[in-house]
């Protein structure tokens, strides 16, 4: 038998399959094999009787842990986003399954041995009690780690008991249950009359639904619902959720549920956790898959539903090689299935609501909070009234005096602003000098608890200034205000209070989010300042206020999601108050309080705001009625990048018959011109959806084409960042 193999490396060059000898074995088989003289992995996309080359290599079988959906998955994938076969087969298996060798973890376990003579052996151990003590304990116990024991009564006694033969050795595969202290209490909740009607629908039907539902008004239990039905039918479910932030929150809602059945999937988990709960989710002891987007590759099968939260967030889409979109993957997954696909939101993506009044997704919606809880009362407060009565402060008076009175009642404030660190750039004041990382074309980030300054983009760390290197004036201007900030503003304002930070870098060690929103819910903190990640999803009883600082800062960036960008984020934040018994309350600070954005977002009007913007994107020609496509070229030497993007834009204007396909097309630097050492330039296109199938595999022709030497050339679809 002839196997068509995919190896494991990701070249363009070998980006195809390989003949090699080996047995009859399933599609998606993980085999080992040689190539260019080294060992590694393989998987098998293809089967033939016979080869176009007279000797083949062997391929020797391991493990089937691909199956045929997921290989039909891979082929959309590939065609849809133009992606490497083994850059798509990867993300199907965790990086254990990368290597020849035994994927399992296994530990040592010890046991007493049979049949020992008693007087021999306490003859024998006279002369060493700690033997005697441990050897005892095998017995009363039957049997323990390896580890355990040595820290217990010293590696020296326990490796003695092993050579003279009284302990006898297994290898044990103990599962790691990742967050294994996290479990929720369960409610014996009944649905409201609209959350039935969700239920029945999607579990009646088929297709796409978009559950469009006011934060509190009880999503999470239609999700939950809707997964028992599933499961009770021998069905399996993934769960799709933004933020690595908000995955304790929900595990600890279904472990409540479901217990064991849920498997936790998400790039936080160590190499061990993460195929220890694929297994679990491969063999069928794990049959709900929760977890941000790449649990949409979840190995189940006979899948029910596809549940995708907050489904406008930008985290769905990957930015980075391989580059997908997760609603657009579980799309297809779930076509592939005949699974329902729920999309849930406060504030859906401007096409999903399209769709969904359209009639190409089914509607659902939930009006109203749960227990006929309020949404909370928003205020707009006016900051420049304020800079005009010579408030200089971050805090609006009105703001100061809410928190005061909140803290006096023993409640929870949650205080965001989506910028972090302690400045966002540094200037000279006597030259105008800015601060800029060596490698990108962005101003650095001043951190003062590590006093450092930070670029953003590449990660890389500078020494904090003190005078400027240039004129070696002292006078440093320090810029935008950073989470950082805003937090020591906070304590020297209300020196009791309690506060915690969350954003990324107070997040960066493993379960540093689980400790922290344990922290807070646990009401050992006053205060939780943070980015968007603590703007979705959790729910805080005792929160009473939400303040939005800065709430215009992405208001007016040159990116046609801006409005609607800034109307998700202020609604989806104001929603973390009131979600209990006590009447809840945001202040909203900004520059610009007559922007429609806030008029519609504090009567919480979706529909009023998409009904406008709509109308705004289908009279300028922007997304969902067009599609924007970039084409990025980065390379080392900029005349090389240059020449890349004038002949891919020549290219795509060859013909006028190929004009007439875009509503617009421009080549231009980026607007981040440098990044990572690389000098970047783009093509940027806008194209009618009825030509879009059509032309997107001559732009994918192009950038292979015309790829920089030292560099790169990718096309992206609708890309969440412009920069």
């Amino acid at each position: 038998m002839v196997l068509e193999v995919i190896v494991d490396i990701s070249t363009a060059e070998i980006d195809r399959p390989f003949d090699y000898e080996g047995d009859d074995v399933p599609l998606g088989s993980r085999v080992a094999v040689e190539f260019a003289r080294r060992n590694t992995v393989g998987f098998v996309v293809g089967k033939k009787e016979k080869s176009d080359f007279p000797t083949l290599k062997r391929a020797r079988y391991l493990d089937t842990p691909v199956n045929a959906e997921q290989l039909s998955l891979m082929n959309g994938m590939r065609s849809k986003y133009n992606l490497r076969h083994i850059d798509v087969l990867r993300l199907f298996v965790p990086a254990k399954l990368r290597e020849e060798r035994d994927p399992e973890f296994k530990r040592i376990f010890l046991t007493a041995a049979d049949g020992m003579d008693e007087e021999a052996v306490a003859v024998a151990l006279k002369r060493a009690p700690r033997q005697r003590e441990a050897l005892e304990f095998l017995k009363k116990s039957g049997g323990e780690y390896l580890s355990v024991l040595a820290e217990r009564f010293g590696a020296g006694a326990v490796n003695g008991l092993r050579e003279k033969g009284y302990a006898e050795e297994s290898a044990v595969h103990e599962t790691r249950v990742p967050l294994s202290t996290l479990s929720g209490e369960r409610r014996k909740v009944t649905l409201t009359h609209d959350q039935q009607t969700a239920v029945d629908a999607i579990t009646g039907g088929k297709g796409v639904f978009l559950l469009h539902g006011v934060t509190g008004s009880g999503k999470t239990e239609v999700y939950m619902t809707v997964i028992e039905r599933m499961l009770a039918a021998g069905k399996t479910a993934i769960m799709l959720v933004p933020e690595i932030a908000l995955t304790p929150q929900i595990l600890g809602l279904f472990r409540a549920r479901f217990g064991d059945l849920v498997a936790l999937m998400h790039s936080g988990l160590n190499a061990g956790e993460r195929y220890d709960e694929w297994k679990r989710l491969k063999d069928g002891s794990a049959k709900i898959a929760v977890g941000p987007r790449s649990a949409v590759f979840a190995p189940l099968e006979n899948i029910g539903v596809i549940i995708i939260d907050e489904e406008h967030d930008s985290s769905y889409v990957s930015e980075s090689n391989p580059r997908y979109d997760a609603k657009e993957v579980a799309k297809m997954r779930a076509a592939q299935c005949g699974a329902a696909l729920v999309l849930g939101s406060a504030t859906p993506d401007m096409e999903s609501y399209l769709n969904a009044t359209e009639g190409r997704y089914t509607l659902l919606t939930l009006k109203n909070r749960i227990a006929a809880y309020q949404l909370p009362e928003m205020e707009i407060v006016d900051m420049v009234q304020e800079f005009r009565y010579g408030n200089r402060s971050l805090f609006s008076e009105a703001l100061r005096d809410a928190i005061g009175a909140a803290l006096g009642r023993k409640e929870q404030v949650i205080l965001f602003l989506n910028r972090r660190g302690f400045a966002s750039f540094v200037m000279c004041k006597a030259c105008g000098w800015v601060a800029k990382c060596e490698d990108c074309d962005v101003s650095l980030t001043y951190h003062k608890s590590e006093n450092v300054l930070k670029c953003h983009c590449c990660g890389k760390r500078y020494h904090a200034l003190a005078k400027c290197p240039v004129c070696g004036s002292t006078e440093i201007k320090q810029g935008k205000t950073g989470t950082e900030k805003v937090a020591e503003e906070l304590k020297a304002m209300f020196p009791d209070a309690r506060v915690l930070r969350m954003d990324n870098d107070t997040t960066s060690r493993k379960d540093s989010y689980f400790r922290i929103l344990s922290e807070f819910a646990a009401g050992n903190a006053d205060v939780l300042v943070g980015t968007q990640m603590i703007a979705k999803g959790h729910d805080f009883p005792n929160v009473t206020l939400v303040g939005i600082l800065e709430a215009d800062a992405a208001l007016y960036f040159s990116d046609y999601r801006s409005s609607e960008r800034t109307f998700q984020l202020i609604t989806q934040v104001a929603g973390r108050a009131g979600r209990a018994d006590k009447k809840g309350r945001v202040i909203l600070q900004t520059y610009s309080p007559r922007h429609y954005v806030f008029r519609f977002g504090r009567t919480y009007d979706y529909e009023g705001f998409w009904r406008k913007e709509i109308n705004t994107r289908m009279v300028t020609k922007f997304p969902p009625f067009t599609k924007v496509v970039r084409v990025l070229i980065a390379a080392e030497d900029e005349q090389q990048a240059v020449d890349s993007t004038r002949s891919i834009y020549r290219a795509l204007l060859a013909t006028e018959e190929k004009t007439g396909k875009f509503v617009y097309i421009g080549a231009a630097r980026s607007p981040v011109t440098r990044m990572h050492g690389l000098t970047r330039y783009q093509v940027l296109m806008r194209l009618q959806p009825e030509v879009f199938e059509r032309i997107m595999p001559e732009i994918y022709a192009l950038t292979a084409e015309f790829k920089p030497q030292k560099g790169s050339c990718f096309a992206e679809i609708n890309p969440q960042s412009l920069i």
